[in-house]
């Protein structure tokens, strides 16, 4: 089968019935037919639950054991898993090789277009093979027709080094979901503009890395309630928010905060410790030492006087 015919079946490469007339419609009615095939989107990726929901145990299970994840793509996928991998540092207070993005083309990928550097294999296992893979790493591959020659590279030298693989496209019996121990197959049909795949498939790998990288970090203890309380307060919004969320998770006035703020150190975890289980700040952050940064159970262990 020559390339162009696998290109061809591609269900991401299809036309698109509903828009073969993309040309002739009113501005209206352009955004009135992407909004319309927007809408199928999550229910595409409501389809895949069960998938995404094993990656997650997945990349909480290598995390745990001291591994790091890696996103893999080129193009649009690259990038936007650059930006989840981007994002995690400063919203969950991890450190920034934790997870990490190689991207077709290296950095000025990111800045520009560099669509060429998709078509190699190789370039994708030396990128992979340059970060030393460990057995408790995670790689997830991302590629939109699930057969971009970089991504199936990287997987490559991933599982030839033992570590964990992740697949996420947007066609069914990919190419990368071949080689990975966990396929996330988000299938979203064809696009308004044939073949853009920043607009729906796009859309669904975004919010496929918000789900697995969310999840990931509250089932490792990034987050209590639904409060971000291992952010960075690195400028003033972000100080004003830690203060806030102490606040918010203990019911206290706005002063109150403020002074387990300051007194924390800007440590919104150990401020709301202090706070709901009435400790010193050294106690709070033994106790976060010993429950490896979980709130709830460090609460519980300062009211059972273990420490």
């Amino acid at each position: 089968m020559t390339t162009l015919r696998e290109i061809g079946q591609l269900t991401t490469e299809s036309r698109n019935k509903r828009s073969m007339d993309l040309d002739r419609m009113t501005t209206m009615e352009i955004l009135t037919c992407m909004n319309g095939e927007d809408r199928s989107v999550s229910d595409a990726v409501a389809r895949c639950l069960g998938d995404i929901a094993l990656a997650v145990d997945c990349i909480v299970k290598s995390l745990r054991n001291g591994g790091r994840m890696f996103y893999v793509g080129a193009g649009t996928s690259g990038r936007l898993g650059a930006l989840d991998a981007y994002e995690c540092p400063p919203t969950f207070g991890v450190d920034p090789t934790l997870v990490q993005a190689l991207v077709a083309g290296g950095h000025k990928a990111l800045g520009g277009a560099s669509e060429e550097a998709e078509d190699s294999v190789e370039q994708g296992e030396k990128d992979m093979n340059r970060q030393s893979p460990q057995p408790d790493d995670v790689v997830v591959g991302i590629a939109a027709s699930g057969r971009t020659p970089y991504v199936i590279g990287a997987m490559r030298a991933a599982r030839a080094a033992g570590a964990a693989t992740i697949a996420l496209s947007s066609n069914s019996g990919s190419a990368i979901g071949k080689l990975a121990d966990i396929k996330i197959e988000v299938l979203t049909g064809p696009e308004v503009l044939t073949g853009s795949t920043r607009l729906k498939a796009g859309t669904a790998q975004k919010m496929v890395l918000n789900m697995m990288s969310t999840a990931s970090m509250v089932k490792l203890g990034k987050v209590y309630e639904n409060l971000m309380v291992d952010v960075k307060p690195d400028n003033v919004k972000l100080k004003n928010r830690a203060t806030r969320m102490i606040q918010q998770a203990t019911g206290v006035t706005e002063e109150r905060a403020g002074w387990a703020y300051e007194e924390s150190g800007g440590h919104a975890k150990a401020g709301i410790v202090m706070l709901l289980a009435d400790c010193s700040l050294s106690s709070a952050k033994k106790a976060l030492e010993l429950t490896n940064g979980y709130v709830r159970e460090s609460i519980q262990l300062l009211g059972e006087d273990k420490i």
